[in-house]
């Protein structure tokens, strides 16, 4: 690996993935965090805005190290490029990599002979070698490991914890050679606390990152399934949850609505390479159907639970706690309360919303639904907590039926 000195990295993509990296990074090597997004970049520049998914109390101003840029002639005189962009899924849940690819050919064309392209972004196995490759050697000229060399760490960043921050999390590496591999790895091993761990390959490096998320994705639509069959016996699926979790190796996770861009869209990535190479993958796919049928599940439970307190249900008044994809985050991005919405809804329900962190203006631009900036005080038919933000605690309910997802 070069001297210190003589490292400039440029992160591409400013999101919660990249900027808190480019900011670790650039406390010990000179970065340009460079992203598309004009408006993003100057708000960066000028400490005016903080991503969705960064802390701004970690991070209250930008190392000296640290410089923003749209202008890719900002990023020639690189010699590591950190690829940090989103890679979700389409309306028929295959991967869409169009962000992505779009990210490579950008850098292609500032490559030059002795440069490191490192991905970030979840990919299926196999994705940075034959589809992200293929576009850097034809947009730069240049030839794969003989004039340019490729990395994959896959992010490991949970949006909105102040504990397991970027530096604080063990990080997977892996190189397209040898000595590749060895170089990527001394460069994330300068600035993880947590230490490293060097993949044999890309391809092992990518498919640890998408059988983090689908584990985590079958484990929840597990305990979904058992809040279904408890729900139907009549049994409290916190007490045998808070009873089984007695014993020592019984995994804590609880029953709730699957969001984000990370477990799902991973899951449906690893399916999709499973069945090109002809296998059906049956328990990822059960298990990503009963996650994606929650949403629809717990608005029949309120509506079950109205109409045993003979509350009539169409025209009924409707109080939603929560819009974020998770607690304690201001990301509305692929929020499942969404599907719980539009489930009540179709029952002839009069919805409002409110969550003290979100955005309204984030609500209405991904969902065209209205976010109250204040918590609303008349009497509701039902409220219905979503997501179990520390900021609605202690917030008086107003409503004889109250349900509580988290």
């Amino acid at each position: 690996m070069p001297h210190s000195q003589e490292i400039k990295i440029a992160v591409i993509g400013l999101g919660y993935v990249g900027l808190p990296l480019a900011r670790l990074f650039a406390i010990q090597y000179s970065v340009v965090g460079f992203d598309i997004n004009e408006k993003r970049v100057d708000a960066l520049a000028t400490n005016r805005h903080c991503v969705a998914g960064c802390d701004p109390q970690s991070y209250p101003q930008s190392p000296d190290g640290l410089s923003y840029s749209g202008n890719i002639d900002h990023i020639k005189d690189c010699n590591y490029y950190i690829i940090t962009v989103p890679t979700p899924v389409d309306k028929d849940n295959r991967p869409d990599l169009t962000i992505l690819l779009n990210a490579t050919q950008t850098v292609g064309q500032v490559l030059k002979k002795g440069d490191t392209v490192i991905y970030e972004s979840t990919v299926y196995p196999g994705c940075t070698e034959e589809e992200c490759v293929p576009v850097l050697e034809k947009t730069s000229g240049l030839k794969f490991n003989v004039d340019f060399f490729v990395g994959y760490s896959p992010e490991r960043i949970n949006p909105g914890d102040r504990e397991h921050t970027v530096e604080r999390i063990k990080k997977v590496t892996s190189g397209s050679t040898p000595e590749t591999a060895e170089q990527v790895d001394a460069l994330y091993s300068s600035v993880i606390l947590a230490g490293t761990h060097l993949a044999p390959s890309i391809r092992v490096a990518e498919a640890s990152k998408v059988i983090e998320n689908a584990q985590r994705d079958i484990n929840i639509a597990f305990v979904n399934e058992a809040k279904k069959i408890f729900d139907t016996l009549g049994i409290d699926t916190n007490a045998v949850l808070e009873a089984a979790g007695t014993k020592w190796n019984f995994m804590p996770f609880k029953p709730g609505l699957v969001g984000g861009y990370c477990i799902g869209a991973a899951t449906y990535y690893l399916a999709h390479k499973a069945q090109n190479s002809d296998y059906y993958p049956e328990i990822i796919l059960a298990g990503r159907q009963m996650n994606e049928s929650m949403g629809a599940y717990f608005a029949s439970e309120v509506v079950k639970k109205m109409i045993r307190q003979g509350i009539p249900v169409k025209g009924a008044n409707i109080l939603v706690l929560g819009i974020t994809f998770k607690e304690n985050n201001p990301d509305v991005r692929n929020s499942k309360v969404v599907d719980v919405i539009k489930a009540l809804q179709e029952y002839g329900m009069n919805i409002t919303i409110y969550d003290p962190i979100a955005n309204p203006a984030n609500v209405q631009r991904e969902y065209g639904l209205v976010s109250l900036s204040e918590m609303p005080t008349e009497k509701f038919d039902a409220v219905v907590k979503t997501v179990a933000h520390q900021a609605l605690e202690n917030i008086p309910l107003n409503s004889e039926v109250v349900y509580f997802i988290k």
